[in-house]
């Protein structure tokens, strides 16, 4: 007899009833009624209080262990633990669609929880549209990791759109989820709409051209955001140069990771030309985007007038000396530079580059300069020990 594999990520109809009973037990234990008023006017109130929080942890785990009844799954013990701590961790647990429909019920009424991690719980598209409702609904979590869960475009929209109705959330991850140009509509809508979200993770999806175009617009229409990592994606050409433009209108964001793209030349001057406008960021990480020498010299055209950058990272990029000693020359003509990292990690460097490197800490003696271990052109004195012999002269 022939057994059907489901696919895991695949949403199963055979359970709307019981969502719906669920969803109808949620409100009806969330709104128990509060206890009677005593008549000793003299109760203790810590009493009182300690008497009310009991009764919501009755309430929340009985909710969830009535909804895990009703989708046929086993109840996570953790939950159980957590479900009235300020953070709640279920990464790596193995959720499901199926766990992610039993946990939303008792989410959206859960008044404890501020974070919540649900990495790596294989959530797929129909989990993420099943906890959809209790993001939107529940103003306490405001900070939510849903990383490595392959929500896809189905769950990116269901996500996005539950982030824009709940003013309330600051953080949220979505790295690791197969997120491609499709997703990014969503993406740029939620940055256009949410002025409170504050940090987002976007980081190992598959975020390409047409995803930078989308972005850029919105990062540049953005009002809130301070952290983005986008980190790991496939952002190249006309799609990098958009979020560089992007960039150049953002008066918002401090902190900015676009390591691991293909930004390129292109993208790296039109970084460049953003650094000359921007006098908000304070921390970009450039590393492996595939940028030469003569993309490390129009980077370099904006580190000569910015004022607020702190920290630029453009390691294991191509630009070898020549590149390095540009953007470090481009840090010497600026007298107001607020630079106090400069990681050339990876590349090697020659001795005119460690000779400018000396010069430029006179100017900034808090720049820290990171630069391959090795150098080319360059050997230091070896010390006495290491000295090959001189050769002996024989007597005459």
């Amino acid at each position: 007899m022939g057994i059907t594999m489901r696919d895991p990520c695949e949403k199963s109809g055979e359970n709307d009833e019981q969502e719906k009973e669920a969803a109808a037990a949620a409100g009806r234990l969330a709104g128990v009624p509060e206890a009677e008023e005593s008549s000793d006017v003299d109760s203790d109130s810590d009493l009182e209080i300690e008497g009310t929080h009991g009764l919501g942890k009755l309430v929340k785990d009985t909710l969830y262990l009535r909804s895990c009844l009703a989708h046929s799954v086993v109840p996570a013990s953790c939950f159980l633990r957590q479900g009235s701590t300020p953070e709640m961790n279920l990464r790596h647990r193995g959720l499901g669609p199926q766990g992610a429909r039993a946990l939303a019920s008792s989410l959206t009424f859960n008044p404890y929880v501020k974070r919540l991690d649900l990495r790596d719980n294989g959530l797929c598209g129909a989990g993420a549209k099943a906890l959809a409702h209790a993001l939107s609904k529940n103003s306490s979590i405001c900070d939510v990791d849903l990383s490595e869960n392959q929500l896809g475009m189905v769950g990116a929209q269901a996500v996005c759109a539950a982030l824009k109705a709940n003013p309330a959330m600051q953080k949220v991850q979505l790295a690791g989820n197969g997120l491609e140009e499709q997703a990014a509509k969503y993406l740029a809508e939620l940055l256009l709409a949410h002025t409170g979200l504050k940090s987002l993770d976007l980081s190992y999806n598959q975020l390409s051209d047409q995803a930078g175009e989308m972005l850029g617009p919105a990062l540049a229409e953005n009002t809130g955001l301070t952290e983005l990592n986008i980190s790991w994606n496939h952002l190249r050409g006309p799609g990098a140069i958009a979020f560089a433009r992007g960039l150049e209108a953002n008066i918002f964001l401090r902190i900015l990771d676009i390591s691991y793209n293909g930004f390129g030349d292109p993208g790296a001057s039109a970084v460049g030309e953003a650094l000359r406008t921007n006098n908000v960021l304070e921390e970009l990480n450039m590393s492996n985007n595939h940028i030469s020498a003569v993309g490390a010299l129009g980077l370099g055209l904006g580190l000569r007038v910015n004022q607020t950058l702190r920290s630029l990272v453009v390691s294991r990029n191509p630009m070898q000396s020549e590149g390095c000693l540009g953007v470090l020359k481009s840090v010497q003509d600026n007298p107001v530079s607020a630079l106090e990292l400069l990681d050339f990690s990876d590349i090697q460097v020659n001795r005119e580059f460690d000779d400018l490197a000396s010069s430029v800490k006179v100017i900034l003696p808090g720049l820290c300069i990171k630069t391959a271990a090795r150098r080319v052109e360059y050997k230091k004195e070896l010390l006495p020990v290491f000295r090959p012999p001189l050769p002996v002269s024989t007597p005459k």
